[in-house]
């Protein structure tokens, strides 16, 4: 019989579990949630637009859309790009299942772009290959969801440079990416892009619990954006079908959805932001101090493009199973007895039995299989200190070797 994994219960039971990720809460993020809490406003108020005006500060985007997940943000994301029935758009297959159901939602068509097996994000030179190809078949995207995987952003310039040669829409996918750096501006900026996506999970950089927030430089995509966070609905009369009826009017101008995010959640999500240079700095250190303790190991390191900043939501190393007398499943399940939480970032989208009913299968996309072959993801949060960290390299030492 084959051995189980030990129950999420046991394993958060266990004094020494390390996991791979976890929020950091200070005493200033709890004192800020509790004078939400005292206000006058828990949902709607004030609270979301300070929250929104910080994240679209650091990044020097225009506009912030904070809403109750990423998956939300993207969701409207793809709806106030124009996204519908019938429309097609691609995205990574190295990502997790909302970069993909977004444009779904809308009633558009799916299709991937293969990774680069450096970065592990969408491969710009796939993506030009593709494009050609689909513009002879008169079956070009209408959007592109660039995934920024583990807080490295995707070459940003060259697919700027083949949306302007092709006609599609960018929303960047930055979910694993808000404090990162792309050409040594902030990932967040949309300057090579028509809107971006940051997540807020409790694993993300930043936590508001759950929450996601889309970023713009353009008005036009703004003002939908926050009709469609609340029901399609607006009070400003400018954008009102005949005159208002009064104050207290309000029209419903499309459909939406209720998408808002609570006052409570941004008062947590603006204390973070306070710190958001501070966990990234940490990430650095860390990551930087994986690579020096874990060259010896038979392992594939995660590679830095020299246009970018990452982040370090995630550190994923390679296994090189040729020289390793253990196959993938051992390791994942002897380190994670041992009480080492790691986990693997991502089964391939398009391997997804509800995806393969849309016709995709194993093999359509070899670069990112076999990397879901290989990779895992080691701890890697602002609380995690050296000694822990010196535990997970030895045990899986004792593993590998």
């Amino acid at each position: 019989m084959a051995k189980r994994f030990p129950t999420t219960r046991y394993v958060e039971a266990m004094n020494d579990y390390i996991p791979y990720g976890r929020q950091d809460i200070s005493q200033e993020d709890i004192n800020a949630v509790i004078e939400v809490l005292r206000s006058d406003w828990i949902t709607q108020g004030p609270a979301i637009e300070r929250f929104e005006q910080a994240v679209a500060n650091y990044c020097g985007a225009k506009y912030a859309v904070a809403v109750s997940s990423a998956t939300a943000a993207l969701h409207i994301a793809c709806l106030a790009a124009g996204l519908g029935q019938g429309d097609i758009f691609w995205t990574s297959p190295n990502t997790f299942v909302a970069s993909a159901n977004c444009g779904l939602y809308c009633g558009a068509k799916v299709d991937f772009v293969d990774i680069d097996p450096n970065t592990y994000n969408l491969s710009v030179d796939e993506l030009e290959r593709k494009l050609t190809w689909a513009e002879k078949q008169d079956c070009l995207p209408e959007v592109l969801i660039p995934v920024h995987f583990a807080g490295q952003s995707c070459e940003m310039e060259q697919i700027a440079a083949l949306s302007q040669r092709y006609g599609f829409k960018i929303i960047e996918d930055a979910s694993h990416a808000i404090g990162g750096s792309y050409q040594k501006q902030p990932i967040g900026s949309c300057q090579f892009s028509d809107m971006a996506v940051f997540s807020f999970h409790p694993v993300k950089i930043i936590t508001t619990g759950e929450g996601g927030m889309v970023l713009t430089n353009q008005e036009e995509l703004y003002q939908r954006l926050i009709r469609l966070r609340s029901h399609g609905i607006t009070r400003n009369s400018d954008l009102m079908q005949g005159e208002s009826h009064g104050s207290w009017y309000y029209q419903q101008l499309e459909l939406g959805f209720n998408y808002r995010i609570t006052d409570i959640q941004a008062a947590l999500g603006a204390s973070q932001m306070q710190r958001l240079d501070e966990f990234v700095e940490r990430r650095w250190f860390l990551a930087n101090r994986y690579n020096q303790l874990l060259q010896d190991l038979p392992l594939i390191l995660p590679w830095q493009h020299p246009n970018t900043d990452s982040s370090w939501h995630l550190y994923v190393v390679r296994l090189k199973l040729d020289k390793i007398d253990k196959t993938y499943g051992q390791i994942f399940e002897e380190l994670h007895n041992a009480g080492i939480g790691v986990n693997l970032h991502y089964i391939p989208v398009h391997t997804q039995p509800y995806y393969q009913q849309l016709n995709f299968k194993w093999g359509d996309f070899p670069k990112v299989e076999k990397y879901y072959q290989e990779g895992i993801s080691l701890p890697l949060y602002y609380g995690l200190t050296q000694e822990n960290q010196e535990r997970v390299v030895k045990t899986l030492q004792e593993i590998v070797l």
